[in-house]
């Protein structure tokens, strides 16, 4: 009976624990060499390669065996479901928000709404008088981000900031993250609101859908801005397999596991690391940022942003055969420290100029690619001598 309870306790150490500690072992140690190491500019793709490799060769003890995709996403969603069933809110930065509870950025009043567009809930923000600006966010980050810029626009502006599919305070989805999808999650809201015509910007992310949106209908907007994106299918020759978490985001459920519990200290990276001015996203801001991106779902639905890519490479080839007549402003950094520091090359400017025969391209100096934290000031004055068609050549 010894023997045989010793054989039982040795096989469920060696079924249950093992894996659990080995898998615990891989996750913090590959996590250490992912946010330690250089891996900003690989020195070639075989080192990028031998990378990625051992990253695929860990999943098998990283993912349960046996789940497929569908079993995954279930699981997922229920862990959503039950999460957004016992979930309270303190804050009016914290997820779910009261619809049309309002608040005051330097004296501006702005107010949470929920709109279901395209089979989702969309959650936005809105304040101001005048034409719409809409600002789309970027990866990782919410509606958020633009808190600096929103109340000098709102002075002549009708400002509309909403949630991206799937992230900050709008619905889990485990679907449609390519660029026509969210432009069209985008429009309806527009819509809704009542708005024909409207400035548009995109940072980061969501200068995809911000593209999408005004390739698919041109004549309803008016002016684009364009800041830090690198179009998928129109990539700077010296940028192409340069940026390491573009192919890392896109393996199919790997990231999720390395980063579950750890969301602060990766996401922290990205802040510090693609910023001239760290300082400019606080603790509390980054704290703002994760309680988003580290509830269920979060980190994977901005991951998918990352799948879509290739989806988003063949809609931006069909929409180049047209190209965009509205002005375009291609809005880029002046220094980023994962770049190795000065930014030779404006990637956005790049694409546009495939995508676009109206395009200016401006650096911004000073600055890392969270723009509108960084240089604040610099964006308003941007943004109001575009839109209201004065030159943007002397702004400093």
């Amino acid at each position: 009976m010894t023997h045989n309870r010793n054989n039982k306790t040795a096989k469920k150490v060696f079924r249950v624990w093992l894996p659990k500690i080995t898998t615990m072992f891989i996750k913090d140690k590959l996590l250490d060499l992912l946010m330690k190491r250089n891996l900003s500019f690989m020195s070639d793709f075989s080192e990028t390669t031998m990378f990625l490799i051992v990253l695929l060769a860990t999943s098998t003890v990283l993912i349960p065996l046996g789940l497929n995709q569908n079993q995954i996403a279930i699981a997922q969603q229920q862990k959503l479901q039950g999460f957004q069933n016992n979930q309270t809110s303190s804050s009016l930065t914290k997820q779910q928000q009261p619809t049309g509870i309002s608040f005051q950025i330097d004296n501006m009043t702005f107010s949470h709404h929920m709109a279901s567009v395209n089979g989702i809930q969309l959650h936005y923000v809105i304040g101001g008088h005048g034409d719409p600006v809409v600002l789309l966010h970027g990866w990782p980050e919410t509606w958020y981000e633009w808190r600096h810029v929103m109340p000098a626009l709102a002075k002549n502006y009708t400002v509309i900031a909403p949630d991206l599919r799937g992230l900050g305070d709008s619905s889990k989805q485990l679907t449609g993250y390519d660029g026509k999808t969210v432009a069209a999650d985008i429009h309806q809201l527009v819509t809704q609101l009542g708005f024909k015509s409207i400035f548009l910007v995109g940072h980061d992310v969501g200068s995809q859908p911000a593209y999408s949106y005004a390739a698919a209908h041109p004549a309803e907007v008016r002016k684009l801005v364009i800041m830090e994106y690198i179009f998928p299918g129109f990539t700077p020759p010296p940028l192409e397999g340069k940026v390491w978490w573009f192919p890392f985001q896109q393996l199919p459920d790997l990231p999720e596991a390395l980063v579950d519990g750890k969301e602060t200290t990766y996401l922290s990276w990205f802040y510090h690391n693609l910023a001239y001015n760290p300082a400019a996203i606080t603790q509390a801001d980054i704290n703002e940022f994760v309680s988003h991106y580290s509830a269920p779902g979060g980190m994977r639905d901005g991951f998918n942003y990352f799948r879509a890519f290739p989806q988003d490479a063949i809609q931006n080839e069909n929409y180049s055969k047209t190209k965009l007549t509205m002005p375009v402003l291609a809005v880029g950094a002046g220094y980023i420290p994962a770049f190795g520091g000065n930014v030779t090359i404006n990637y956005a400017l790049y694409g546009m100029q495939a995508l676009s025969q109206n395009v200016t391209g401006i650096q911004v100096p000073n600055s890392g690619h969270w723009i509108p934290e960084e240089r604040p000031d610099f964006v308003i004055k941007l943004f109001n001598n575009f839109f209201g068609g004065n030159t943007t050549n002397t702004i400093k």
